[in-house]
């Protein structure tokens, strides 16, 4: 069986839309609302996840014959804890400032539920990091699509570059300050699953 074989790339691709873990296992979204108003500390989150969810998979896969099933969830949380660790070092090392920004966020990714699916224990891992990859971009997508326009419509900044001319506020353009609010995550994402499961016909419930 290839690296790459259309399993593989069905476990790669899949929660990059068609089984996307926020919109459509609508997990992982409280830590969407609470670290969108900007766009870094959206991307950095996304990042974080990913790497901590495509390790932690490889991590339980190389150990599934060795768990027993009564402390999976056990494990799964002391290897996860252990990665979130290691990232929120590396995050207070070279971007401080941002880990400022998601604060409790970071540890928090311990309690993010696509971080608990059983993928790992029953795949080996090769798959179980193409899952983790999969489902950490398929996250990381959704949070940098609504920190963007959060950013852009409530700051008229992108990465904290002024996007917006000046000649628009001249003219009486307003910032909308609703947008860094967290209520206005939840609609963003709304929008985006109205969408997503607009062009997927498939999704939807008879």
């Amino acid at each position: 069986m290839g690296l790459l074989s259309e399993k593989n790339k069905e476990v790669l691709l899949g929660p990059l839309s068609a089984n996307n873990p926020v919109v459509v296992q609508m997990l992982g979204i409280c830590s969407a609302l609470a670290v969108t108003s900007k766009l870094e500390p959206a991307i950095v989150m996304g990042i974080s996840v990913t790497a901590v969810v495509a390790f932690a998979n490889v991590i339980i896969s190389l150990m599934r014959n060795t768990i027993p099933n009564r402390i999976r969830i056990i494990v799964q949380l002391v290897v996860v804890a252990a990665l979130v660790t290691i990232v929120s070092e590396v995050l207070k090392a070279f971007a401080y400032d941002v880990n400022k920004q998601l604060s409790v966020f970071v540890g928090l990714i311990i309690t993010n539920c696509i971080l608990m699916e059983a993928f790992a224990l029953g795949n080996g891992p090769w798959e179980s990091f193409l899952d983790g990859i999969g489902n950490g971009l398929g996250y990381a997508i959704i949070l940098i699509i609504v920190g963007f326009f959060r950013e852009l419509l409530g700051s008229g900044t992108l990465l904290g570059f002024q996007v917006i001319p000046q000649a628009f506020y001249d003219l009486g353009y307003v910032n909308n300050g609703l947008m860094i609010l967290p209520p206005m995550a939840l609609i963003v994402i709304a929008v985006i699953i109205w969408v997503h499961r607009a062009k997927n016909k498939e999704l939807q419930e008879n």
